[in-house]
């Protein structure tokens, strides 16, 4: 069975210090939540294959599918994914359709066809950029690879239903637009990922 390694998101208290002067609102909201642990891998491989298998289901039955991964396939790298094909990957419990993009991702990464750690030295748009031009790797995809191993300091998803729904609850809204969901990014600068780390922690209570 393979253990992927995990870590837990650093930040400092300044940074909880400059969002509550920020915003008053989230500030209130981090006082009374205390300090948010965020588990994240900080192989990139791994938590790319964990962000895809994440995709449009819930957390739970993400953490269920991976569990499973980790149990059936063993570890979660290109070579020993490669071992296994699409149809094995398919019967930890998704879709076809993942199976293959995680496939498919694999053989690049193993064929040097994409150097993952490279990725490191680029600034967020570029990375996002890098990760999407890969089958099945849309925006929110490349989004939680840097804040979910990465640990850059100031994504806001706007494609991540649970902080969309953690800021409508934050500031009791019955929707929220684009336009309201920038404004808060933009507020939240330069630590927006500290306050992501709030807003799922709020979405979940």
């Amino acid at each position: 069975m393979g253990t992927v390694v995990t870590k837990i998101f650093e930040y400092r208290d300044e940074q909880i210090e400059a969002l509550g002067q920020a915003d008053i609102t989230l500030g209130a909201a981090m006082q009374r939540l205390g300090r948010v642990e965020r588990v994240i891998i900080p192989d990139l491989f791994a938590a790319l294959v964990h962000a895809i298998v994440g995709q449009l289901i819930s957390v739970k039955a993400a953490a269920t599918v991976w569990g499973r991964m980790q149990e059936q396939l063993g570890e979660i790298t290109p070579q020993n994914l490669l071992l296994y094909t699409a149809d094995d990957i398919q019967h930890c419990g998704m879709t076809m359709k993942k199976a293959r993009c995680i496939e498919a991702i694999a053989r690049t990464v193993a064929k040097r066809e994409l150097d993952l750690e490279n990725l490191r030295e680029l600034p967020d748009q570029e990375v996002i950029a890098r990760l999407t031009a890969l089958p099945g790797i849309g925006r929110w995809t490349a989004e939680m690879l840097l804040i979910n191993s990465m640990e850059r300091p100031d994504i806001v998803s706007w494609g991540d239903i649970a902080i969309r729904r953690g800021m409508m609850k934050l500031y009791g809204l019955d929707s929220l637009t684009r336009e309201q969901f920038e404004q808060y990014r933009k507020r939240y600068s330069p630590w927006g990922s500290v306050a992501s780390i709030y807003l799922w922690e709020l979405s979940f209570e």
